[in-house]
């Protein structure tokens, strides 16, 4: 029998739960409402007698809401939307929203609706109404190639059912399980104590620490520890520079601030199991290695006898 691998505990004293790519965090606005001067958006909201059933036949997004539509992409999608209407005949119609939607009044709107998932740029995050008053254990077994399943518990209750709840995909390799009300504060790029990390790695990496002077670090890469951010940002700025010129070595240089995001991962790396588990704003928050890279991956709601949720599981490496 295959042992289950406890990976860690997540808490969410807000009783809300999300789970997405954790290296995706940066864009995360909180309670704030998401500022993109780059890529500006709408949200809507569609409205009408026939609301529900225009979104679930439109079939763009979960719900009856719209998230992150660009601004050039608007005309069209209003236009789409029409036409679907009258194909369809509902009575239904788009309105926007006078600012776009914080992500954290996103996950509370998911909840009560009991939609399966909402976006934030395109990025799938699954939010979940959860017990806030205990731990909550995240486990995974082992499959032939890195982990078969994940798998956060909610109760000790027996399974009495199962189906597909919704699907995760993953960019950066990496899950994050964290409350809600605790990713208003987390910091994704700025450094908590001002200090940053700067490694290398890669075919030609002693060639270049020898060039630039980088000294051998305790696993074996080389690099600098707890450099001031801007010192550290400009020897990354020098190495890249070198990097970009004709036949230069092969190589890569990791920017690591000391963020949020680098606890966690600085977790991740010393972990048996590729999992780490950082406190922010009073809520353990665990990240976790998919063990397989990019991809899709279907979340399994289970539930007891009386339908209640007693875990989500992760499919990882197929379904036996």
């Amino acid at each position: 029998m295959t042992t289950e691998v406890v990976l860690g505990e997540v808490t969410c004293p807000s009783g809300h739960l999300v789970i997405t790519d954790g290296g995706y965090l940066e864009m995360w606005s909180g309670d704030r409402v998401p500022d993109d001067e780059e890529h500006p958006a709408t949200d809507f909201e569609i409205i009408g007698p026939d609301a529900e059933e225009a979104a679930e036949t439109f079939d763009r997004q979960t719900g009856t809401r719209l998230y992150d539509i660009p601004d050039h992409a608007v005309d069209d999608v209003l236009a789409t939307f029409g036409e679907h209407c009258r194909e369809h005949g509902h009575n239904a119609s788009l309105r926007a929203f006078e600012q776009q939607v914080p992500h954290r009044e996103r996950v509370r709107h998911a909840v009560e609706a009991r939609e399966h998932e909402f976006i934030v740029m395109g990025v799938p995050v699954l939010p979940m109404e959860v017990p806030a008053d205990r731990p909550l254990p995240v486990t995974a077994i082992p499959g032939e190639h890195g982990w078969h399943s994940m798998r956060i518990a909610f109760s000790d209750e027996p399974v009495a059912d199962s189906w597909i709840f919704c699907e995760l995909g993953i960019d950066h390799a990496r899950f994050v399980f964290a409350d809600a009300d605790a990713l208003n504060s987390w910091e994704h790029v700025l450094p908590l104590d001002g200090l940053a990390d700067l490694v290398l790695w890669g075919r030609d990496e002693e060639q270049v620490a020898a060039e630039f002077g980088a000294p051998r670090l305790d696993d074996s890469l080389h690099g600098w520890l707890d450099l001031p951010v801007e010192e550290a940002y400009q020897r990354a700025m020098s190495l890249e520079a070198r990097r970009d010129e004709p036949g230069a070595p092969k190589f890569t240089a990791d920017f690591r601030p000391h963020s949020h995001h680098w606890q966690a991962m600085a977790q991740v790396r010393q972990s048996e199991h590729d999992a780490g588990v950082i406190r922010v704003a009073g809520a353990d928050i665990l990240m976790a290695m998919t063990s397989v890279g990019d991809g899709f991956f279907p979340v399994h709601l289970d539930v007891d006898a009386d339908g209640l949720p007693v875990a989500l599981r992760i499919d990882i490496a197929g379904e036996a």
